[in-house]
């Protein structure tokens, strides 16, 4: 059994160790609530605004828009997002874990270390990507602390070239939903081509003859379209909700509209992998402070009974030394 001091020096630690997460439970709560208003006023934006684009793609039969174009994925670049610091529970490992899972199925698929382009966003998968050997696009590491619109704009942009010139046929994002300071969802999402599917995913494949506008309806009228045979046809085949009035044009409505969703995707993603860090953090700092307080209950409760068992055998021995007398 330990003595008495040594249970008195480790409250004393546990004691000192308790205050610090406490203050990091704090710190980390703080910054969540920044980050949780940050992302609160973009995520209905961005996603109204992705809405909207995937409609109107779907919709639009002659937008001719390369962005949708689905290419054999021999080349791929994956932006992952993770944080700087530890001391964030499985906040980092999950996403490690989750980003290795993804290079192992294209692996799977054929593809090499050299055919995978990393965006690390955070010091945590930057170090593991640099341990595993892949090919890095750059250090973003102030992303992971200080959100920045314009650096996500730039990556943006970067992969967007890479699409368009072939340099790579697929673009994911990989990072961490916020849902809630106790919910924190993996997310792995297309960034390039523009995944028109998931826009009817709840509704599911409709028939040619829906009055919704589907991918399906609108590729069989851009390969139908110009047969002057199927003209009546094609009428009672055109969906009712695709008559979007373009000004000044589809071609500079696009070109202006693609690259601001890019960005927004990206930025979104930042901020929602910020926020779920926050809460990742001030969740384990709570539950380190829970489990400081139950252990030093515990040494006390041990201490207390040290202490008596010590009085005890005091009392015995005078009360022995007192017959001997």
């Amino acid at each position: 059994m330990p003595s008495l001091k040594e249970i008195k020096t480790r409250i004393a630690s546990v004691n000192s160790t308790r205050k610090i997460t406490s203050a990091m439970k704090m710190v980390a709560s703080s910054k969540l609530h920044h980050a949780q208003v940050a992302i609160e006023n973009m995520l209905p934006y961005e996603n109204m605004l992705e809405h909207i684009l995937k409609t109107f793609l779907i919709s639009t039969s002659d937008s001719n828009t390369p962005f949708d174009v689905v290419r054999p994925v021999n080349r791929i670049a994956l932006v992952v997002f993770s944080s700087n610091s530890s001391l964030c529970g499985g906040f980092n490992a999950n996403i490690i874990k989750t980003a290795q899972g993804v290079i192992e199925d294209y692996y799977a698929k054929g593809l090499t270390k050299d055919d995978i382009i990393i965006y690390p966003i955070g010091r945590k998968i930057a170090e593991k990507v640099e341990k595993m050997g892949m090919w890095s696009a750059g250090t973003y590491l102030s992303l992971a602390d200080k959100p920045n619109s314009e650096i996500c704009r730039e990556i943006a942009v970067e992969v967007q070239r890479l699409w368009m010139e072939g340099e790579v046929d697929k673009v994911e994002l990989i990072y961490h939903h916020f849902k809630s300071a106790g919910s924190q969802i993996l997310t792995r999402k297309t960034l390039l081509p523009i995944d028109l599917e998931a826009e009817l995913t709840e509704n599911k494949e409709r028939e040619l003859t829906s009055i919704v506008a589907t991918k399906k309806s609108q590729d069989y009228l851009k390969k139908h379209g110009q047969q002057s045979e199927e003209k009546k046809n094609l009428q009672d085949l055109r969906p009712l909700n695709d008559n979007f009035i373009v000004e000044p044009s589809l071609k500079k409505v696009l070109t202006s509209l693609i690259p601001r969703q890019l960005h927004l995707m990206v930025y979104t993603a930042l901020l929602d992998s910020n926020a779920s860090e926050h809460a990742a953090r001030m969740v384990a700092m709570q539950t380190a402070t829970d489990n400081a307080d139950e252990l030093l209950r515990n040494l006390k409760l041990q201490y207390n009974k040290s202490r008596q068992a010590a009085i005890t055998s005091e009392l015995l021995d005078i009360v022995g030394g007192t017959v001997n007398n």
